[in-house]
Formats: C-alpha cells, structure tokens, sequence
C-alpha cells in the first residue's frame, strides 16, 4: 500500500540501478526510499526485449528531479539554485492550450537593467522523459552565474516522444520560442539576443532549432507557420547531431526492433527510416548563416558518441561558421563535471562575445 504523503514514480526496470547507484542517489529495488518524504515505485514492465541500455542512459539526468515534481506539480525543486533576488514567472503557457508540457518558465534577474539578452534552456531525456527543471541540478553554478550575471534566463518544456514522435518536439519547441520572441516586451528581455542551451536531446534539440532556423522546413513549425525569431547563438551539451550516425556499427540486424530513443522520437528505426533520420538531423541543415556554436561534450560519454560532437564541430566549420569545441576529460553522459570553473569561463565568455 502507498504510503501517506508518498509519490508513485512509474519507470521500466531494465537493470538501470548501476546507474542511479553512479550518481549517488539511490538505488532502484521495489520499494526504495529516495527522499524522507518520497518512494520510488518501481512497476516491472515486460520490456526486456524492447529496451536497451542508451535508453536509460540518455534518459535518466532528470529522474531524480522528476520524482520530486511528482506531489506538487506548481512547486519549483531548482528554486533555491537561483539568486534570492530572481523574479520568478512560473508554468506559463506558450501553446494557448492546456497540456503540462506546453509550459515555460521564466527567471528575471533583479539588477540587469534595461532588456538584458535571454539564455533559452532545453532539457534533456532521451527524447521521451524530464522536465523544464532537469539538468539543472548537476548545473548549480553555471544557472545561478546566469544570473548574477544580468542574463534573463527560460526554461521550456516539451512533449514526449512516447506520446508524440518527431516532429511534435521540435515544434513544441519553436512554438515555446515565437511566444518568448513575441512577448519579450511584457516579461522585460531583449528579444533580439536569444541563446539556446540545450543538454543531450535537448542539445540535439537546441541544435535543430538554431540551424533549420533560415530553412523553409515548414514541418517544423505549427501551422506550418514560419516563426520571426533569430538564435544569436547556442551553447550544446553533448547533443546528438546525425541520428543515422548513432547507430552501432556491431548492432546484429535484429536490433532494429529495438526501442531506442531514436525509434520512439522518429516513430521508426534510423535504419528503417533513413529520410527520417535525416530530417530530424541538426547537420542536415548546416550554412554559412548559422549562428555560433560552443559545443561541450564528455570524453567517455557512454551514450551520446563524443564522435558526434567532433563532426557538428566538423561540419560547423567547413560551412565557416564559428564554433568552439570542448571535450572534457574522463567525463561522461552529465554531471558535475561539466560545471567546472573551466567550463563556467568558456560559456560565459561566449555568451559576452555575441550576446553583449
């Protein structure tokens, strides 16, 4: 029986504890206390054969934080990362509908003056799980430094690949993205210097957006509308760039029935569906107008290839556009690694150069 005042967290057990064991936070059996005043359920779903490990691995940086939402959706859990002075505009709806996942956040620094830049934040998950608030925790630094450092700072959510493939996200996201450009006046942020920060899928995320932006991929776009928004620049965290390319080269041919996260966003194997595959890849629209990329990838990332950040990097700069790549070493998927002082310097440096 549940317990009073616990939370129910529904996940597939497909042997992840060496995961959530890395990260120090607990470790999944069929009842395991994560929090004084939380419980992880953990419901035993028949999906061995369906999933495999990158499925957990993209996908749980946000677990922890996810679980805490449970109880109290309009309760913000990264709060208290932020400067006691930010101004906090919370769960707005950018979609005009009602759905959970069409909301964003927004987060006013107290001194900036007059229409400071804006630093976008697209979370993580494997396509298919996390919120607005994921990625945060591992991020403290780096979030309270926007801040302090006069940067109004969003937060958008999105649907799930689970519910609604590709290219439901990538539309959620440019719809969150016109309404912060259209009411860039109301809220108190320059509209014209927007960034993307995106961790994962939200980098790959981040990275579509930012380079499809003076494309005509009206599927891209709700209402096949095109949107007035331009990207000054995006800082990618380990964000997939050619879905094709993520595939195992050692993968038996029956892995094309397994659900990977690229199935579940594309509806279909990478392998099934190359056009597919191509359509939702950031490289496929590569030009010399791109915006400016800093790209920060995990040397022993166990999920996304940090091969894949070399060849955005790559193609980046055949195209001549400006890019920065930082590998940082030993590091893998996420974590506290990446908001190193070293890292926190190249990212704001950045943001100066061609937001300020």
């Amino acid at each position: 029986m549940q317990p009073a005042n616990y939370s129910k967290v529904y996940v597939w057990k497909i042997g992840f504890s060496y995961r959530l064991k890395s990260r120090k936070s607990f470790a999944v059996t069929e009842r395991t206390r994560i929090f004084p005043n939380h419980t992880l359920y953990v419901k035993t779903l028949d999906m061995a054969t369906l999933l495999n490990r990158k499925w957990i691995k993209i996908a749980l940086p946000g677990l922890l934080v996810a679980a805490t939402c449970c109880q109290a959706q309009n309760v913000n859990p990264v709060k208290a990362i932020f400067p006691t002075d930010t101004r906090f505009v919370a769960n707005v709806a950018y979609a005009g509908d009602t759905l959970k996942k069409h909301l964003l956040d927004i987060y006013l620094p107290a001194k900036a003056g007059t229409n400071p830049p804006l630093v976008v934040w697209v979370h993580g998950g494997g396509w298919m799980m996390n919120d607005k608030y994921a990625d945060m925790g591992y991020m403290k630094n780096t979030v309270r430094s926007i801040l302090e450092k006069g940067y109004a700072f969003a937060s958008i959510d999105y649907r799930h690949s689970t519910t609604a493939p590709f290219p439901a996200l990538i539309q959620d996201c440019n719809q969150a993205l016109e309404f912060l450009y259209q009411n860039a006046a109301k809220y108190g942020y320059d509209r014209n210097r927007i960034a993307l920060m995106g961790f994962s899928a939200g980098g790959h995320l981040a990275s579509l957006m930012a380079l499809s932006n003076n494309n005509s991929v009206t599927d891209f776009y709700v209402n096949h509308k095109k949107p007035s928004f331009h990207i000054k620049t995006v800082v990618d965290f380990y964000g997939p760039a050619d879905l094709l390319a993520m595939i195992r080269r050692d993968a038996p041919l029956s892995d094309t029935s397994v659900a990977s996260p690229e199935k579940y966003l594309l509806g279909a194997s990478p392998v099934l569906r190359p056009d597919l595959a191509k359509i939702a890849s950031p490289v496929t629209y590569i030009d010399k107008n791109d915006p400016p990329f800093l790209i920060i990838q995990g040397e022993k990332d166990e999920s996304v290839p940090a091969a894949q950040s070399v060849m955005l990097s790559a193609w980046l700069t055949r195209a001549q556009v400006k890019n920065k790549l930082i590998v940082v070493p030993g590091a893998p998927h996420y974590g506290t690694m990446f908001d190193s002082d070293f890292n926190q310097k190249a990212i704001f440096d950045w943001l100066d150069t061609y937001l300020k």
